[in-house]
């Protein structure tokens, strides 16, 4: 059912998915295209908020930072998850792997790689602070847009 909240939780998490895909490519490979890198990062920002974000409001503002938390850890792993599983497969296409075993293990460390880029001071306060400004913002969407 569509309310305000889950259209702001959307929101934040693609203003949020938006910058951390803009650090992660300003402090990238020199001359790398990234390609749809941007986009469907925020995809999945508004689905991560839509879904898992919005439909928890209304329980109180320790609930709405463990919300936002719980918003920008699920953006996190399914950011990780999806860019990884398309590596795996553009290097799948090249015949880098000798079996599909090998093809799915891959995309666990090539998320693990992409995980690394992560650790940046900068990004990681993106994300704490973004993760806090999602959850309150969600919660006063709820509370008064009912």
């Amino acid at each position: 059912m569509p309310s305000a909240s889950r259209l702001v939780a959307a929101l934040c998490l693609a203003v949020v998915a938006f910058l951390v895909s803009s650090m992660i490519i300003a402090n990238g490979e020199e001359g790398k295209s990234y390609g749809y890198f941007t986009v469907v990062n925020m995809a999945l920002g508004v689905a991560c908020g839509w879904k898992i974000m919005g439909k928890r409001t209304g329980k109180g503002w320790t609930a709405a930072v463990n919300n936002g938390l719980t918003g920008i850890a699920s953006l996190v792993f399914w950011g990780l998850f999806v860019q990884g599983t398309y590596e795996m497969f553009r290097l799948a296409m090249r015949h880098r792997y000798d079996g599909p075993f090998e093809a799915l293990m891959a995309i666990f460390k090539i998320g693990v790689g992409y995980g690394e880029q992560l650790l940046a001071p900068e990004i990681l306060w993106t994300l704490a602070i973004g993760a806090l400004i999602a959850g309150l913002a969600t919660e006063e969407a709820s509370r008064r847009w009912r």
